[in-house]
């Protein structure tokens, strides 16, 4: 992986999207459904709020050129635009950004949006420059196949080692669950060994990332679990080449 162009593309979007910023959010009665690309910069605010609230999702991959769940979001809402996020439960069917944002923090985290996140041209302007960083990188489909089963992502937003890998998992139009793992206290900036060393032990605050430590004894993202090649992997390299080896044509 390259990363100094993805801790560029973090640090442009001022690394928003790595804290969760309420720790008593409403837990949706059942998951979430976003219609998105990865490489949108409209997309990546509403997987900032995610991470920030703790709040998993069903990710429906809409890349350029693709066609898989294109269709849907258009039965869903009459237009292909993304993102759109889709509440099952309350049959809440959203576009816009803004909007998004706004109805999950009334919705889950009980109050209006915070901060600098309500200033839509400061916002917008962050998150514009972050995709052109990338280059394109998570906007535009490539073959693949269709997975029977949907696939599980340990990530957050602000993660580079995470970002590329749901940037392929974009292009690849694989849907899968993305299970938030923002940060929660100080310590987790640390690396285990460095934090080891000194004596302060891991511990997580997330409910993901305790389960992720419970799962696996690491609290590492991206951890990939993959349950029709009965297979889950650390380290985005491992994670793409098995993306690359199982589902990309």
């Amino acid at each position: 992986m390259a990363l100094v162009p993805q801790l560029l593309t973090s640090s442009l979007a001022l690394w928003r999207g790595t804290w969760i910023c309420r720790s008593e959010v409403v837990v949706p009665e059942q998951p979430l459904q976003l219609f998105e690309m990865e490489g949108c910069p409209h997309c990546r605010l509403v997987r900032e709020t995610l991470t920030e609230l703790g709040i998993d999702a069903v990710i429906f991959p809409c890349p350029k050129g693709g066609h898989r769940f294109r269709n849907r979001a258009f039965d869903l809402g009459g237009r292909c635009e993304f993102p759109l996020l889709v509440e099952p439960v309350k049959g809440e069917v959203i576009y816009d950004s803004q909007r998004i944002r706004e109805y999950l923090w009334q919705q889950y985290g009980g109050r209006s949006v915070p901060g600098l996140s309500s200033r839509q041209p400061v916002d917008k302007g962050r998150v514009l420059l972050a995709s052109f960083a990338r280059f394109g990188k998570g906007l535009y489909a490539k073959p693949s196949c269709t997975p029977a089963r949907l696939l599980e992502l340990y990530s957050f937003e602000s993660s580079p080692y995470s970002r590329e890998v749901r940037e392929r998992l974009c292009e690849l139009e694989i849907p899968y669950v993305l299970r938030n793992c923002g940060k929660s206290r100080v310590g987790e900036l640390l690396l285990p060994v460095i934090g080891d060393w000194m004596g302060i032990g891991y511990r997580p605050g997330s409910r993901n990332r305790q389960e992720l430590v419970n799962i696996t004894g690491r609290g590492a993202v991206p951890y990939l679990v993959d349950p029709n090649q009965d297979t889950a992997l650390f380290e985005s390299g491992a994670i793409l080449a098995h993306l690359r080896d199982y589902y990309q044509i």
